[in-house]
């Protein structure tokens, strides 16, 4: 299968039937991508460990070689050009600074590598050291920063030369959450001034909808879906998709998978309560776990099946662990997936599977 999106008539990067599959190996690490990327657009490949998606940055960048398919850049085929030809940033999750050079030699380096004048360089390191705001610590060696501005200075030495586009590979992997969180900001704060095409590999689902324009769901070498963050979480058009980008509760019935974002579910103790033409389905409440700024409902449904509900913290909970509830929806909030056990899947247009006496769930 081939997944091929585009928001751009001319793309500036053209991913076409890419396949990568490597020596005494009989399955694809990369099977048959198809992907346009738009020019300043932030797209995120998103998937799970050995899903493709770090082998498809790599490919893109010239480190892996391409099986099969074509790598285009502005139209022009780099499918078998050398990494430094291709004008490509890269940053990896090891920032890979030189120990012994200052910060503000780090970020000169790929600039005398390009034979500038020390004029040029100088500027060019004072505008980088002032868009990851680092100025005061230029002279600084990288052993005397912490891994959230070592990462920072990664990131000016691969933007210094204005490359055409920006490669990520899970760059924020090593920090903790909090610094994970700061650096989103300042990464999608430089991307707003850049206007940079910007391509970011992670497996965390919480940086792809923060950060990205579009996303690109990874599993097993093949693209599942390609759309902007709501899209994918609001209308996932496969199972892998739904329960992979957040937490889904899912209904097995005649049509497919029903599929229900937990802050989308209502309980009730009172079947009577639920409005009109709302979904429903029987449920007794497993346990309720206080997260923060939200309570975790577990549910069991009469197959056995588990799921979970999302109540804001500050609202009364309506059931206690053990008390049978109604659990109901709106229709407009589901969407409707293939399930994998059935084949065919169900089409786009199928209508939604009457829930309760025909679901499993």
């Amino acid at each position: 299968m081939s997944h091929s999106d585009s928001n751009s008539s001319s793309p500036g990067i053209r991913i076409a039937g890419v396949s990568k599959v490597y020596s005494g190996t009989s399955r694809a690490a990369v099977d048959d991508v198809s992907l346009d990327i738009a020019d300043g657009e932030f797209i995120t490949l998103l998937g799970p460990s050995g899903s493709g998606k770090t082998t498809m940055l790599s490919m893109l960048a010239g480190f892996v070689s391409v099986s099969a398919g074509t790598i285009e850049i502005d139209g022009r085929d780099v499918s078998r050009q050398k990494p430094h030809k291709r004008n490509l940033g890269v940053v990896f999750q090891q920032y890979a600074l030189f120990p012994h050079m200052t910060v503000r030699k780090n970020i000169a380096f790929p600039l005398q590598q390009r034979k500038m004048t020390k004029a040029q360089i100088a500027a060019k390191v004072g505008e980088a050291l002032k868009l990851v705001h680092l100025e005061e610590y230029a002279d600084r060696l990288p052993s005397q920063l912490s891994g959230g501005q070592q990462q920072r200075v990664a990131l000016a030495r691969a933007v210094v030369y204005h490359p055409r586009a920006l490669l990520m590979d899970e760059p924020l992997g090593a920090l903790d959450r909090k610094l994970r969180d700061e650096l989103q900001r300042e990464i999608a704060r430089m991307h707003r001034e850049l206007g940079m095409t910007f391509i970011f590999v992670t497996h965390d689902q919480h940086e792809a909808l923060t950060l990205s324009d579009r996303i690109a769901v990874f599993n097993e070498g093949r693209v599942e879906q390609v759309g902007t963050p709501s899209e994918l979480y609001e209308r996932p058009k496969t199972l892998f998709v739904a329960q992979f980008l957040g937490e889904s509760t899912c209904f097995r019935g005649d049509g497919g998978v029903t599929v229900v974002r937990p802050e989308r579910l209502d309980l009730h103790t009172d079947a009577a309560s639920v409005p009109d033409g709302h979904n429903r389905v029987r449920a007794t409440v497993t346990d309720i776990v206080y997260v923060g700024n939200h309570h975790q409902v577990g549910l069991r449904f009469a197959d056995g099946t588990t799921g979970s509900a999302m109540r804001v913290a500050g609202r009364s909970l309506p059931a206690v662990p053990g008390e049978e509830v109604t659990v109901s929806w709106d229709p407009e909030h589901q969407s409707i997936v293939a399930d994998p056990a059935d084949d065919p899947p169900p089409s786009e247009s199928a209508a939604t599977p009457p829930l309760g006496a025909t679901a499993r769930a």
